[in-house]
């Protein structure tokens, strides 16, 4: 979430940094318009180079979550509580390649804001709404899949379609009513009106949050952080004791009851791994820009520019790599881009395809 979005990018720093790049002088964002923001372009070739690789992952992002939603919303095997809280955060992933991505490419290289007043605070809206989402539904998740590792058998009467619907409903509205409120309340800029002056002008998106909302901010990622690293850590444990008893079963003949169990224990275990490295990937690209932000509010907005960009944009990226980790480790999601992506979805009876190799 962009709580200072571009409140570095007028400071000395950043002007001097993008001399270093740039070949042409300094402009303004809007020629002949008083109070007009500093434009300070790159050399064409960072230029393009920047619009390349913000771009690629844009498109990953859009693509990437598009194909993941439609898998698991068409074929009727994937209809499962636990993949329809995976569904939900595909679509907030999504939805920050389609609404943030895009124009934080434009403001990012340009280093101005062409999409209007309305827009800006509605683009740091959806910044910050669509990355709590997330986070709050990581955190579902990773006590989805330690119910699921801890009693596998008794998991599919204790977490349920109603009680995934719950949570994402939890995880869409509790993230959307606190940006909004906080953006366009002005709660964020009591106490720091100067500094809001200071960043006013034409051709910037600047949204300056003060010390007491930037805590609350970071508390709202790190709690649901420790959670996730706290129930990941048991389900560790539980599914080492569950290797070592699987290990003592095979020297032995097993009934066919436990081994039952056991093909249960590994599936739910396999999911919990890969839904485990999509919460390590989530908290190693946002931890480096929420510690940031926390300190930077402290110390008077002193970081540079290039090194906001950069944070910012490893943030971003995450919204790609979940399509990519999914692909990796899911034969199922694999077997359903191909029946997606060469039409075969659009044959008769094609959402009850068997998705799972036998």
């Amino acid at each position: 979430m962009a709580t200072n979005d571009d409140s570095h990018l007028w400071d000395q720093d950043s002007t001097l940094s993008r001399e270093l790049f740039s070949a042409t002088p300094v402009q303004l964002c809007f020629e002949n318009v008083n109070g007009s923001c500093l434009r300070n372009p790159y050399s064409p070739g960072p230029r393009h180079i920047l619009y390349a690789v913000f771009g690629f992952g844009t498109v990953l992002a859009v693509c990437g979550n598009l194909l993941v939603l439609m898998s698991i919303l068409h074929f009727r095997q994937l209809h499962s509580p636990a993949n329809f809280l995976v569904a939900s955060l595909a679509c907030a992933d999504f939805l920050v390649g389609l609404t943030v991505m895009p124009f934080s490419t434009v403001r990012s290289v340009e280093s101005c804001w062409y999409f209007g007043n309305i827009y800006c605070k509605l683009h740091s809206c959806f910044d910050g709404s669509f990355c709590y989402s997330s986070i709050f539904h990581l955190c579902f998740i990773s006590v989805d899949r330690y119910i699921a590792v801890s009693d596998p058998l008794s998991y599919p009467t204790r977490v349920t379609a109603n009680v995934s619907g719950k949570c994402i409903t939890f995880s869409w509205l509790l993230s959307i009513i606190y940006n909004f409120s906080l953006l366009y309340s002005g709660a964020n800029e009591v106490g720091i009106e100067d500094v809001v002056t200071s960043l006013s002008c034409v051709g910037g998106c600047q949204v300056a949050v003060n010390q007491s909302w930037v805590f609350i901010n970071f508390l709202l990622f790190f709690i649901p952080t420790l959670v996730m690293i706290s129930v990941y850590s048991k389900i560790f444990l539980i599914a080492k004791e569950q290797a070592q008893k699987i290990e003592r079963m095979s020297e032995q003949t097993a009934k066919a009851s436990d081994r039952y169990k056991v093909r249960v224990a590994k599936r739910e275990r396999k999911a919990a791994k890969t839904l485990g490295i999509a919460v390590a990937a989530f908290l190693l690209s946002w931890l480096p820009y929420f510690i940031d932000s926390f300190i930077d509010a402290f110390l008077g907005f002193i970081t540079p520019s290039y090194v906001y960009e950069i944070l910012i944009w490893i943030a971003y990226y995450n919204s790609a790599m979940n399509p990519l980790i999914y692909a990796f480790f899911y034969p199922w999601f694999r077997k359903a881009i191909r029946l997606i992506v060469t039409g075969r979805i659009l044959r008769e009876n094609s959402s009850a395809s068997n998705l799972f190799l036998e």
